[in-house]
């Protein structure tokens, strides 16, 4: 009888080790879906806090789209935003060679890859078709590497349906690269394709980034102010 007891009794003993381990695993998952649902709270609010800072600089269109940074406040969220103008990159669709070639190796390409580059580029034109449906299919070509890809990205357009980007809205990499003059951006026409740039922090050290690419309308009292291209977060 009284083995039987003691055998119980180790029985509720490993019960309850058991059950302490699972309460403790309970309580340890409990307190990292608050913390993940913490963040998500804060990340979801700062992302919004970006978009807020896209609206208000969509609804003042007295800025200068050169890329010149714009601080705001939202809430209790710092604002900076910028806008530029895709007047000032390369027009893929119909940029020269020569061009094409020096901004390439401006951004880093070796001789060699830039002119790989520019023969699938001019391969693709003699289809009749346009080179690229989205910015993103730059990357596909051959020699492109990620590097030379972060670099050329923020140079070239599908947008501006320019022969020559436009010195005013130029990038210093593109004024370099074209010799292109340098030129002011005040009381330019900056077009109707702009890219808006918003970062925001807020308390807690929570930040969020938003970069679009925006199509404008043709009336400033538009109920539609603009309609997104390209989203970039």
């Amino acid at each position: 009888m009284k083995r039987q007891l003691g055998a119980a009794l180790l029985l509720v003993l490993w019960a309850l080790a058991l059950l302490s381990v699972l309460l403790g695993g309970l309580a340890g998952w409990v307190q990292l879906e608050s913390r993940q649902a913490l963040w998500l709270r804060q990340h979801t609010q700062t992302v919004l806090a970006a978009e807020a800072g896209i609206a208000l600089a969509m609804a003042d269109r007295h800025w200068i789209a050169d890329g010149r940074d714009m601080p705001m406040t939202f809430d209790d969220a710092q604002l900076h935003v910028s806008l530029r103008s895709e007047r000032g990159k390369l027009y893929l669709i119909n940029a020269e060679a020569d061009d094409f070639m020096r901004l390439a190796l401006a951004c880093g390409a070796t001789q060699a890859q830039a002119g790989r580059l520019l023969k699938a580029l001019e391969a693709r034109r003699k289809q009749g078709l346009p080179p690229f449906r989205v910015l993103e299919e730059v990357r596909q070509l051959p020699g492109m590497t990620q590097t030379l890809y972060r670099q050329l990205l923020p140079q070239i357009t599908l947008w501006s349906d320019l022969d020559r980007p436009d010195p005013a809205f130029a990038s210093p990499l593109m004024r370099k690269a074209l010799n292109l003059s340098h030129q002011s951006a005040e009381g330019a026409d900056p077009g109707e394709v702009l890219v808006v740039d918003s970062h925001a922090q807020r308390p807690g050290g929570y930040q969020a980034r938003l970069r679009i690419t925006v199509l404008l309308s043709p009336s400033e009292d538009s109920a539609q102010p603009y309609r997104v291209l390209r989203w970039q977060e």
